[in-house]
């Protein structure tokens, strides 16, 4: 069988949930944009009051519950294309696409912004080629062990610690060394200095989570896999009633755990429990209340535009942070660690605003965005405007 691109034929509510998806990712992506994120104790560094409150707004409701919506429809878009193609054709294919996104990643966090999940998402999909092929009745359950037990360890690993040796993970511990060193690079560097600073990020942080991603990042795209071969889009009106059911469920326990170490102390333990539990329960809950939205019509004509950044998600993506950089960068405006948190958030929600506006432009004239058209036409080798 051939395999050809799919560029007819979307599911609109997928295209919607991946939209708000990448508002949420802005938002929280944000942070690390206009402060030394990688190096600090948000509790305490953010210590204002106006800080504190909207950090903990940022913390409870968007921080860890977009990416993984992010991550599980990466997952579903991959099933999608191999049932869509032959086996051998489809990992050929999925090769060229998987590398070509690598590429991207790679360019996007050494020259642009060292959070990037581009090059962590391209090695999970290599896994995934041969991950995609298992049976549905086995998948997701595969998916749950390989996330669960580890972040379960972990989580008891650090609980361990902690109650041996209090002082031991050194709490509340900010690296005053790093965040100069990151103030100093990003706010006031020359380019080669920012250029410097971040590929020293993107060792340390970005390569950590490539492997960490095989616990953390691969289960999610199962689970998206999983979705996709039950057809989860395309049943969503059949199965309301469930969907809503697992919403509600998902909502109530994910938000209860994402508020725990408000309720309880901020410890280690208590932010990888808020993280890494309670992270991906209120994502599901956030997709199912997009889903069961989306079967309205008035919801789908409002929000449309959205629903168009949500269709050029990686020029969506890739250019939050050239804008974002821009910005706060030394390079670009300089307001590097000059802005609190409620005028971050702002420039978010303003940001994604113009990006809105632009997809409902540019896919008047073109069925793709111009990253996703690169993409197409490295992966097929064909003309596909």
């Amino acid at each position: 069988m051939k395999v050809s691109p799919t560029i007819g034929n979307r599911i609109d509510s997928l295209d919607m949930l991946r939209g708000f998806a990448l508002l949420g990712i802005l938002l929280a992506n944000m942070l690390t944009f206009h402060s030394p994120y990688f190096y600090i104790d948000p509790p305490t560094y953010f210590g204002t009051p106006g800080d504190y409150e909207s950090f903990k707004l940022i913390n409870i409701f968007v921080e860890a519950s977009f990416y993984p919506i992010f991550a599980m429809l990466f997952g579903y878009g991959l099933n999608m294309q191999y049932e869509k193609a032959s086996g051998a054709n489809y990992a050929s294919m999925m090769a060229r696409r998987l590398a070509i996104l690598l590429a991207f990643g790679i360019v996007h966090a050494i020259f642009v912004w060292s959070g990037d999940v581009l090059f962590t998402y391209a090695i999970m999909g290599f896994i995934m080629i041969a991950a995609v092929r298992i049976p549905k009745k086995w998948i997701l359950w595969i998916a749950a062990i390989v996330y669960l037990i580890p972040s379960l360890l972990l989580i008891g690993i650090i609980y361990f610690i902690t109650k041996v040796n209090p002082n031991q993970l050194m709490e509340g511990f900010a690296d005053i060394q790093q965040i100069e060193l990151a103030i100093t690079a990003y706010g006031h560097g020359t380019y080669g200095e920012v250029l410097a600073f971040r590929f020293t990020e993107w060792l340390l942080f970005g390569m950590t989570g490539t492997f960490t991603g095989v616990f953390m990042i691969l289960p999610l795209l199962m689970i998206g896999a999983a979705f996709s071969k039950m057809k989860l889009f395309e049943r969503a009106s059949e199965w309301k009633g469930r969907i809503a059911l697992v919403t509600l469920l998902s909502l109530t326990i994910g938000f209860f755990i994402k508020s725990w170490p408000y309720m309880d102390t901020h410890t280690y333990y208590n932010t990888l429990i808020q993280q890494l539990i309670g992270g991906p329960i209120l994502a599901i809950g956030y997709a199912g209340v997009i889903i069961l939205l989306c079967q309205l019509p008035i919801f789908m004509n409002i929000f449309r535009p959205v629903s168009k950044a949500g269709r050029m998600s990686l020029t969506t993506y890739l250019m939050q942070s050239v804008v974002a950089t821009l910005i706060f960068y030394s390079y670009g405006f300089g307001l590097y660690g000059k802005v609190d948190i409620q005028t971050g958030t702002m420039i978010a929600i303003g940001i994604f605003v113009i990006q809105v506006i632009f997809a409902e432009l540019w896919l008047m004239k073109f069925r793709m965005g111009p990253f996703e058209w690169l993409w197409r036409k490295g992966t097929y080798g064909k003309d596909i405007s």
